[in-house]
C-alpha cells in the first residue's frame, strides 16, 4: 500500500472506533492524527482545547509566525511541505552552546533556558513542549510575565514528574493552548498537533483560492 492509502485506512479505522464526540470538525481533525500518532484512544476524554487555539494557531501559521519546539524530535516530527507555503519555520534550541551556559550559570534545565531565550521571537508564534514539564512551567512564567507572546502553546510533555502539574497549570492559567490531562503526551504527540494545524490552514488556503 502506498503511505497515503495506509493513513486513510487508518483514518477510516480511528473513525469508525472512536464513535461519537464531542469536538468541532477542525478540533476533530486534531485528536485524530493525535490518535493516528500514537494508537491511543485515550486522548478523545483528556484533550483540552482553548476556545481560540485552532484558529489562532491555524492564522500565526497561515501568517508564517515562528514555531519553536523544545526537543529535535517534535521538530523533526513536524512536516515541512505542510509548511513551506506559508514559510513557516521550525526552530528549537535545546542545543544552543549560549542555552546550555545560561543553563549551568542558573541551575536551570536546558529545555528552560530555551524558552528564555526564545521568548522575544515566539510573538504571534507557536511554542510546542511535549517532552519537558520545566520548559511548559518557565513558559507559563513568561506570558503571564508578558515577557512572551506566543499565539498558541502546544503543551503535551510526558512522564512522572511534573508532567500532569505543569498541564494543569496551563489550564488553569487561561493562556491559549492545546493540552491534555494527566501523564500522558510526548513530542511525537505534539508535533501531531503542528501537523493537523499546518493541513488546516492549507485546506482553508485553499478553499479561500477555489471561491
Amino acid at each position: 500500500m502506498k503511505p497515503a492509502d495506509i493513513e486513510q485506512l487508518s483514518f477510516q479505522i480511528i473513525e469508525r472506533e472512536a464513535g461519537a464526540h464531542g469536538f468541532s470538525r477542525d478540533q476533530w481533525a486534531i485528536v485524530r492524527r493525535m490518535i493516528h500518532t500514537s494508537a491511543d484512544f485515550d486522548y478523545i476524554q483528556n484533550v483540552r482545547f482553548h476556545a481560540q487555539a485552532v484558529s489562532q494557531g491555524m492564522a500565526a501559521i497561515a501568517a508564517g509566525k515562528a514555531i519553536f519546539t523544545d526537543t529535535r524530535m517534535a521538530r523533526a516530527g513536524i512536516s515541512p511541505w505542510r509548511l513551506k507555503p506559508f514559510g513557516t519555520a521550525v526552530h528549537c534550541l535545546i542545543g544552543d552552546p549560549a542555552v546550555a551556559e545560561k543553563a549551568r550559570l542558573n541551575n536551570h534545565t536546558r529545555a528552560a533556558a530555551a524558552v528564555e531565550a526564545a521568548a522575544r521571537k515566539m510573538a504571534g508564534g507557536i511554542y510546542v513542549i511535549g517532552n519537558a514539564p520545566t520548559a511548559l512551567l518557565k513558559l507559563i512564567e513568561l506570558i503571564q510575565g508578558q515577557q512572551a507572546r506566543p499565539a498558541l502553546v502546544v503543551g503535551l510533555p510526558v512522564g512522572f514528574v511534573n508532567a500532569a502539574e505543569s498541564k494543569a497549570a496551563l489550564l488553569a492559567s487561561g493562556i491559549v493552548s492545546i493540552t491534555n490531562v494527566g501523564r500522558k503526551g510526548g513530542s511525537n504527540v505534539a508535533a501531531s498537533v503542528v501537523n493537523a494545524l499546518a493541513q488546516l490552514a492549507l485546506e482553508a488556503r485553499s478553499a479561500q483560492s477555489d471561491d
